[in-house]
């Protein structure tokens, strides 16, 4: 990896191209130019059919300049830097500083390509891209321009942390149309790598970015909610509504879902309540027992009736 420094400090971890890489999609380009050479020169074969011989020859060396040598100085430039060979090998021309290429870049190369490609097959070029720390060959020492690897392993994406769960659906109301993509980059950044940050220095980042959010959607946070936990809350309102919008939500889902955040409170207005004593259940009354049937008396040797008084 060529570590360049650009003019704001910024460090560019850039990956030179090296030299099979190189020649593969100068092979696939040269295939290219060639058929489409062969193409020109057969039409104009039958265009200058009638001129003189020198006549036809300043046809061809025309041709033969414009197709190999302005073609790919016109690609180059108009691509700023990716012809099809380099495109399909994943390559790119970039200047010495990690920026685009021009087109007196685009002219140089070109030029030297000429020499060292064309007029040696290759030869100079494969040596100089040999000796070369960074892969250069002449046209790149000459042009200050430099090929790299575009296609490298793509680091892990960390996910966004959840906002506690107090804040979710807060912000269900809030306009985002005016936050630039930009600055969702930057606060995504942030929210992944707040972990790997010093205390103080991350603290005054999420104010920034809390700042700027406010500033671009005109609606402050609500008092005592950190920076930290509105970038997530907003974060996740975003994605919420990306998702919505991608496999869609019923309405009666969504008016639900703000109706329940709305019953949620801020953690300043959660009531604490006293936890109430345990009261063991009162003994069950020992069952009565019935009183016992009196038999009724009778007299003795009657027939139950009662004589008359």
């Amino acid at each position: 990896m060529s570590d360049l420094v650009t003019g704001d400090a910024v460090v560019l971890g850039l990956r030179p191209a090296r030299v099979p890489s190189r020649a593969l999609a100068f092979a696939l380009d040269l295939f290219v130019y060639l058929t489409g050479y062969l193409i020109v020169s057969v039409g104009l074969l039958f265009a200058t059919a009638s001129l003189d011989e020198a006549a036809a020859a300043a046809v061809t060396v025309a041709s033969f300049v414009l197709v190999l040598v302005g073609v790919p100085i016109a690609v180059e430039t108009l691509s700023h830097g990716r012809s099809l060979g380099k495109l399909a090998c994943g390559l790119r021309v970039v200047r010495e500083d990690g920026g685009p290429i021009r087109f007196r870049h685009a002219l140089v190369r070109g030029a030297m390509g000429v020499v060292e490609l064309l007029a040696t097959f290759g030869s100079v070029a494969c040596i100089a891209s040999l000796v070369s720390e960074r892969g250069r060959r002449l046209g790149d020492v000459f042009g200050g321009t430099l090929v790299i690897r575009e296609r490298v392993p793509g680091a892990r994406v960390m996910p966004v942390p959840p906002p506690p769960p107090w804040l979710a659906g807060r912000f269900a109301g809030l306009d985002l149309s005016a936050v630039p993509e930009g600055l969702w980059l930057a606060v995504r950044q942030y929210l992944t790598r707040m972990n790997q940050l010093d205390p103080s220095i991350g603290a005054a980042m999420a104010a920034k970015l809390a700042d700027e959010l406010v500033l671009r959607t005109g609606a402050p946070p609500p008092a005592g909610v950190p920076a930290a936990a509105y970038l997530m809350a907003v974060v996740h309102e975003r994605q919420s509504r990306d998702a919505a919008r991608a496999f869609g939500r019923p309405p009666w889902q969504e008016h639900q879902q703000q109706g329940v955040a709305a019953a949620l409170p801020y953690p300043a207005q959660v009531q604490v309540q006293a936890p109430v004593p345990y009261a063991a259940p009162a003994q069950a009354a020992a069952p009565v027992a019935p009183a016992p049937e009196v038999a009724p008396v009778r007299p003795a040797g009657g027939s139950g009736f009662a004589p008359p008084s």
